[in-house]
């Protein structure tokens, strides 16, 4: 009987070819780059990851100079007034804030300071975008004058900015328009309610109402418009984008209350400041110049705390 005979050489080699011809190692490498593609096309997350202490950031000197009447009050009850009250939040990582008041024979003084940390939860959309949405509803919410320009700004003001978009353009994809663009962030699943991760009225700074009964009164929707050259507007060189709005209301059937707000967008963070008088007597009006350059001097100091 004849017996089949096996060449071990020829299988080991059939098997080595076999085994080539089956893994090719350039589809190997051609998956893993393109897996490290997909990992670098994240977006960027937001310039700041916590935010600074309110109370804690208006210091003694601007506070004595913004509530004057605390000057008037023992020494026990002027530290409790310049102390501020912070408000009650969820997340202190993502809103923050603080209120003062102070009464006095002449006029009530109010202060409110509050800081929101924007986060995207679209891998697609950095944090700073979905903050120049965030602020841009802000803004189309205050209703300014069209067009505006800050006193303060020369006659270079108001050219593009190094972003490419005009000075005062809230609009997050450079088209000009900040009606277009929260038009465009509405419509997409994680807006700017979604920025607060469906729990905004639990981080949000309660609304003031002791403060103001308007903040988006564009100078007087609701009461008498700021005086010329006051006007609601754009700010120049404050944060990335800003705007200021002035708003003077009845109290009642009586006094007059003035609130003026300056609102600031820095990187993925908006900060509100909000300062209000209301004067004893009906007869007196709060003079709105005043209370805008301390509001917007107020509002400058925190810019630079965090640029720090």
């Amino acid at each position: 009987m004849q017996r089949k005979v096996y060449v071990p050489g020829v299988a080991l080699l059939a098997a080595l070819t076999a085994g080539c011809t089956g893994g090719s190692g350039t589809d190997g490498s051609t998956a893993d780059d393109k897996a490290g593609e997909a990992n670098t096309s994240v977006a960027a997350p937001g310039k700041y990851r916590t935010l600074r202490e309110p109370c804690g950031s208006v210091d003694r000197a601007l506070l004595r100079d913004l509530l004057p009447g605390a000057t008037t009050l023992p020494e026990e009850q002027q530290e409790k007034a310049y102390d501020g009250t912070a408000a009650v939040t969820y997340d202190t990582d993502r809103r923050v804030g603080c209120r003062w008041k102070v009464d006095s024979p002449a006029a009530t003084h109010h202060l409110l300071v509050d800081f929101e940390r924007v986060v995207s939860y679209d891998s697609d959309v950095s944090d700073d975008d979905r903050a120049k949405e965030v602020y841009a509803k802000q803004e189309i919410a205050a209703d300014l004058p069209t067009p505006t320009r800050s006193p303060e700004e020369g006659d270079g003001e108001g050219e593009d900015t190094e972003d490419g978009e005009a000075e005062g353009s809230a609009s997050p994809d450079g088209s000009g328009s900040p009606t277009a663009s929260a038009s465009q962030s509405g419509d997409q699943s994680g807006d700017a309610a979604g920025d607060v991760a469906g729990d905004d009225s639990a981080t949000r700074t309660p609304d003031p109402a002791d403060v103001t009964d308007s903040a988006s009164g564009s100078g007087g929707s609701t009461g008498t418009q700021a005086p010329q050259g006051l006007e609601p507007r754009i700010l120049a060189d404050l944060g990335d984008t800003a705007f200021l709005d002035d708003a003077l209301v009845r109290s009642g059937s009586t006094t007059q209350r003035r609130t003026v707000s300056v609102v600031f967008r820095t990187s993925n963070v908006i900060v509100t400041v909000q300062y209000s008088e209301q004067p004893a007597l009906t007869t007196d009006v709060p003079d709105s110049k005043e209370l805008q350059e301390k509001t917007q001097a107020l509002a400058r100091r925190l810019a630079e705390q965090f640029t720090d």
